[in-house]
């Protein structure tokens, strides 16, 4: 396996970080979309699981989020982020043109992959979404309604979201690496989730029009994504080929999970099965 780093330009001509974990045999690729706050390096368990069975990934950090440049945790609009996707798979189809590929995103990246494929469906073999955000995140009420005021009146002001960090996987070493990690935010500004909050709805109502395979993995006790949003869409979804696993006692981050070899097993026998 070999790591590369590179940027590629995104919309208004942002220049964002991404990342390859080139296989040696590929099979086929996996372009990873990470959730909010975080970046494209807190995948290493995926990496060092999938790469030796053949998957080649690449991912990239969102604009405001790790090593791409940006307000953190600011959008002037979802189109953004949209662009931004499509922009990164161009990039990645060129540099892996002939392997199928499949899209995978986490918590907010799963939404923004999730919507993105409602818009432009085409060359993507399946789609893989990890606990994603469909459903209003846990953040305090206030925060909420601070949000919807500032919104109208200075969108890109940012408050912190004061994440619960112990909420994303129930191993400790994860947590303490989330905390120490210098790359990591908890910045969200008014913009942001008045932008967020239509996404989920658009995608919400839209859900019968998404006809790729689909693989849905959540923790039963997500206390950050509510797991009921993910579960709708999967109802909703029109495709025949689709499959929701929910993991009894796991936590927002199934691959950073205490099970999450058994998470990972279960996402390559998938993919597997859709080569």
């Amino acid at each position: 396996m070999q790591h590369k780093e590179s940027y590629f330009v995104g919309s208004d001509d942002i220049s964002l970080y991404m990342q390859t974990w080139q296989a040696d045999n590929p099979r086929a690729v996996i372009a990873l979309v990470h959730g909010f706050g975080e970046h494209s390096g807190r995948y290493q368990n995926l990496v060092r699981y999938l790469t030796p069975r053949g998957y080649t990934i690449c991912a990239y950090d969102h604009r405001g989020h790790g090593r791409s440049p940006g307000q953190r945790g600011h959008i002037k609009s979802w189109a953004e982020f949209r662009t931004d996707l499509k922009h990164f798979l161009e990039t990645v189809r060129i540099k892996q043109p002939d392997l199928p590929l499949f899209l995978m995103g986490h918590s907010m990246g799963g939404l923004i992959a999730l919507e993105f494929i409602l818009h432009e469906p085409d060359q993507i073999h399946g789609v893989i979404a990890s606990a994603p955000l469909l459903a209003q995140p846990k953040i305090s009420p206030v925060l909420i309604l601070i949000s919807r005021i500032l919104a109208k009146i200075s969108p890109s002001f940012s408050i912190s979201t004061n994440l619960d960090v112990s909420s994303i996987s129930r191993d400790p070493q994860i947590i303490a690496a989330y905390q120490q990690d210098p790359l990591v935010h908890d910045k969200a500004s008014a913009g942001f989730g008045t932008e967020l909050t239509a996404a989920i709805a658009r995608t919400l109502d839209y859900a019968d029009r998404f006809r790729l395979p689909l693989l849905i993995l959540q923790g039963a006790e997500d206390s950050l994504v509510p797991v009921h949003g993910g579960q709708q869409f999967y109802q909703n979804a029109a495709t025949d080929d689709k499959e929701l696993i929910v993991y009894p006692g796991g936590y927002h981050e199934p691959h950073n999970d205490l099970d999450h070899e058994k998470v990972l097993q279960d996402l390559a026998t998938w993919l597997d099965k859709h080569i």
